[in-house]
């Protein structure tokens, strides 16, 4: 006879006290990294796997292997264990991919160095697979969606703003609205392939020398509008690699 889930929860329950009285459970409840990590990982392949709505922490406990006892230590809800998998999941997407724009090098150079930054990044698998995910949810978990927004996208908007304001004041760029144009350039290195990617339109993530076409071209047109004739001087004498 099959076991039934109240069994493998006794048995997981047995085996996690019995790791608390042999001095293997010493973090405080709630406080051990690895098993948090085991609970999230669990997570991720469940609400990958049925999406949020069908996912429940009955799902989480069997995928991740620990009781039910133990998933409430760490988390109240399926609602806070998704948010806390999105707050994970948007650290790893943002982390570093702004990093190229404090660089001094030609502009021509950095801006297409950024574009295939975060174009590689966001048409990637798993990062749509979060994106999907978050604008899935934003309707029944408005204030998620929030959140995501302003600590990933919108922060990550406010740095390409603030290197193109250092452009401005080094004469290379003429902008009347850096806000808008901050957007236009980040959307003109993705045109047509996120939304393509998002829709499913396109299964795979864009080939590399696709995302470098559309990268130079978005770049190119980003600068005949924006670019002055200092920054032209400048793009004339740009070695070629």
């Amino acid at each position: 006879m099959s076991e039934t889930l109240i069994d493998t929860e006794t048995k997981l329950d047995k085996v996690e006290k019995a790791d608390e009285l042999s001095g293997r459970g010493r973090p405080a409840a709630g406080q051990d990294p690895v098993k948090r990590d085991q609970i999230m990982e669990g997570a991720r392949r469940v609400f990958m796997d049925k999406g949020f709505d069908a996912a429940s922490m009955n799902d989480v406990t069997r995928e991740a292997g620990v009781s039910k006892g133990t998933i409430y230590v760490y988390f109240d809800n399926k609602e806070e264990l998704f948010e806390a998998l999105v707050e994970e999941e948007r650290c790893k997407i943002f982390q570093n991919l702004y990093e190229v724009l404090d660089r001094e090098d030609n502009l021509r150079d950095v801006l297409e160095d950024f574009g295939l930054a975060l174009s590689y990044k966001i048409t990637s698998d798993k990062v749509v697979m979060a994106q999907r995910t978050v604008i899935g949810v934003a309707e029944r978990i408005p204030e998620l969606g929030l959140r995501f927004y302003e600590k990933g996208p919108k922060q990550g908007h406010a740095k390409v703003e603030a290197f193109l304001k250092r452009a401005i004041a080094k004469g290379l760029l003429e902008i009347a609205d850096v806000d808008l144009a901050a957007y236009q350039l980040s959307e003109l290195c993705m045109a047509g392939l996120l939304r393509q990617r998002l829709y499913g339109y396109r299964r795979q993530s864009p080939a590399d020398h696709e995302i470098r076409y559309v990268v130079r071209a978005g770049v190119d047109v980003f600068l005949k509008a924006y670019g002055t004739e200092a920054f032209a001087a400048q793009d004339r004498i740009r070695p070629v690699a």
